[in-house]
């Protein structure tokens, strides 16, 4: 047997019985390591929980509490992200691919699906109780994974068993939260609750590093950007669909085309440069994957805004227009912005990051004049060509050429 063979088979060899593999540390510099077919229906799963939430968001919009929609949209987004977050970094360490790894995911995207069942009653009555189970049964099944991490890889015992200990302390204060604290104790419990989830990986992961993928990360992110969006066209195309049908006109098809344009500037903009490199150290791994909770809420609301751009050429309808327009504007600046931050400052020269900003700017300033899904389209026409100007400079002279 040859040394690569053997070394192959030590890595990922059979455990004696039931037919799993060892749950042993992915190669960093593994070749070919992309976006599995599994990790994509995963995706597809949380987005389209991503995509139930944000329409109960719209509806409570169009009631006239944006605020509360905003706030319980990111209250159960948090959920979403945070379970999809938790998944990807596991999966780029110690994916195995065997039929007990696979069924635990499956039970992962279960858990997801009710997550989604119960966001319309969270965000529209506050009742949390299926989101809070969803989430549990989502994490529990990562603390099964980790145990399976601790039992086949002694160098990553002690992280794997952090991670599990953490992750079931901090579930079972979820599970008595909603029930034991008063109504005026939930929203400051939350945020408690949330600062622990995200203090898991900075305790578990000071015992020892898990290894990641640089490449494999930044396609798992930049798959779930895109299909984030693709759910946004499709809850914006429906309402579109519904206004021309009942309305008719240029206006509604003006929307339309405003809504393809900021959606490809979106696209552009993320995937304009290269991202591996971003992925390096824990520290800057930790931020890249954190600030993408900024990107992905945003795309996810992205069809919202435009819904609620209908709405707003629909006269008398609800909240006032301003606030309406801040749907759009709101989550289309943040987007761009949280892109600036995780990836197009590290790359671009200071004027064109200047001019970036100064657009993002300009466009939340556009929230307050009648013509603010036109300018948003404009600005977001402007901040792609200044991106494009360097893309293409780098393209005609790569770095080290």
């Amino acid at each position: 047997m040859s040394a690569q063979a053997s070394g192959r088979g030590d890595r990922r060899g059979a455990l004696p019985r039931f037919g799993l593999v060892r749950m042993r540390p992915r190669a960093v510099g593994e070749a070919d390591r992309g976006v599995s077919n599994l990790e994509l229906l995963f995706d597809l799963v949380f987005a389209a929980a991503v995509g139930i939430s944000s329409g109960a968001m719209h509806q409570l919009a169009a009631e006239g509490d944006l605020v509360g929609g905003v706030g319980a949209y990111l209250m159960v987004f948090f959920a979403i992200w945070w379970a999809w977050m938790n998944v990807t970094w596991f999966g780029t360490s110690f994916d195995t691919d065997d039929w007990l790894y696979r069924v635990l995911v499956i039970v992962q995207m279960g858990g997801a699906i009710t997550i989604a069942a119960g966001s319309r009653t969270g965000i529209l009555e506050g009742d949390f109780t299926w989101v809070v189970i969803g989430y549990v049964v989502l994490r529990l099944c990562s603390v099964a994974q980790w145990i399976r991490v601790a039992y086949a890889s002694p160098a990553y015992r002690v992280t794997a068993l952090r991670y599990a200990v953490a992750i079931t302390v901090v579930q079972v204060l979820w599970v008595l939260r909603q029930p034991l604290l008063p109504a005026s104790l939930q929203l400051p419990s939350f945020l408690v609750m949330v600062a622990l989830e995200l203090l898991v990986p900075v305790f578990a992961e000071r015992a020892r590093s898990t290894p990641w993928h640089p490449h494999h990360i930044s396609e798992r992110f930049g798959a779930f950007t895109l299909i984030l969006l693709g759910e946004s066209v499709v809850g914006s195309t429906a309402a579109m669909l519904v206004a021309i049908e009942h309305h008719g006109g240029l206006t509604y098809i003006g929307v339309a085309a405003t809504a393809l344009v900021v959606l490809a500037g979106m696209w552009w903009c993320y995937f304009a440069l290269p991202r591996d490199e971003l992925v390096g150290g824990l520290r800057a791994t930790m931020g890249f994957g954190y600030g993408h909770f900024v990107v992905f809420a945003a795309a996810g609301a992205f069809s919202v805004g435009i819904e609620n751009v209908l709405a707003v050429l629909d006269e008398g309808h609800g909240a006032p227009s301003t606030a309406l327009a801040a749907t759009l504007t709101v989550p289309v600046a943040a987007y761009f912005a949280a892109t600036w931050v995780l990836i197009l400052r590290r790359i671009l020269p200071a004027r064109a990051s200047a001019l970036v900003l100064v657009l993002i700017g300009l466009m939340l300033a556009s929230t307050f004049t009648p013509w603010f899904w036109l300018i948003t389209a404009a600005l977001v026409i402007g901040i792609t060509a200044a991106v494009e100007v360097v893309r293409v400079r780098r393209r005609e002279d790569p770095p080290g050429a």
